[in-house]
């Protein structure tokens, strides 16, 4: 039978081993930490709305072409659906009548930058050129001020949400996206939208998509059925006591959590 001799020298190996253990271990916590304290909370855009209402929002983002504006106006106006299309300030210049003619259907035209660049490789000075001139060439087609805008490519830094947040204006992304510029047939469009959609989505479509005046009749009448209200983008969102959480849902002050806003609402 062997014995196991505890030595002085060994007792303090042991105890030297375990103190050099923990002193690693909060190092690298505190390590963690101060890179988590030192790195910035990202901003982000509104992608959808918490809300117990049954009502959500259809969007077009209209950039290129304008072969199917006045067939989506028809059928919108045949459901009695008003949306939000954010235009590119070029757009406004090449169809003036198309831009005027959504407002005159009771369209809500928004900010979708001026030339549709990739924003985050902006200044800030050029990001506020960017849409200072959209929003100037749509004022001066519709006699209306945008307040919201999307950003191109759906593509945001912290620069971008904060600029735009300094112009007095809201940032919106979507949370539904019906992939509609990869023209996928009349009946994909409707599968992939119908089965995305909850209260308080944003849906996003593009005015130049082939294949989207096919899969809205159905869509509109299918969400009308089941009790949604459609609204522009600017009667879902909450413009003022609310917070944004780290999915880029905006939900109301009363029923948020106490975590900060990412983003500030514009004052």
């Amino acid at each position: 039978m062997s014995v196991f001799t505890v030595t002085k020298k060994r007792v303090f190996a042991i105890l030297f081993f375990i103190l050099a253990a923990i002193l690693v271990v909060c190092g690298c916590v505190r390590g963690v930490q101060a890179v988590n304290a030192a790195a910035p909370k990202r901003a982000l855009p509104i992608y959808n709305v918490q809300t117990n209402e049954k009502k959500i929002a259809i969007s077009f983002d209209a950039a290129w072409g304008n072969e199917e504006t006045q067939k989506l106006i028809d059928i919108l106006k045949q459901y009695n659906v008003k949306t939000t299309f954010f235009v590119v300030g070029a757009w406004v210049d090449k169809y003036p009548d198309s831009t005027k003619a959504l407002v005159a259907a009771g369209h809500e035209v928004c900010n979708h930058s001026n030339t549709h660049p990739h924003m985050p490789k902006l200044t800030h000075q050029n990001m506020e050129a960017q849409i200072s001139a959209c929003n100037e060439k749509i004022k001066s087609a519709t006699g209306t001020s945008p307040m919201l805008f999307r950003p191109p490519y759906g593509d945001y830094d912290n620069t971008l949400i904060k600029t735009v947040n300094g112009m007095k204006m809201y940032p919106i992304q979507w949370s539904v996206d019906s992939l509609d510029w990869k023209n996928p047939t009349p009946e994909q469009i409707e599968k992939r939208v119908l089965s995305r959609v909850k209260p308080g989505s944003i849906v996003l479509f593009h005015n130049g998509a082939k294949n989207t005046p096919a899969a809205l009749p159905t869509i509109l009448q299918t969400l009308q059925g089941q009790g949604y209200k459609i609204v522009p983008v600017s009667q879902l969102i909450y413009k003022s006591n609310y917070t944004i959480d780290s999915a880029g849902v905006q939900v109301p002050k009363s029923v948020a959590s106490k975590t900060p806003s990412s983003a500030l609402p514009p004052k």
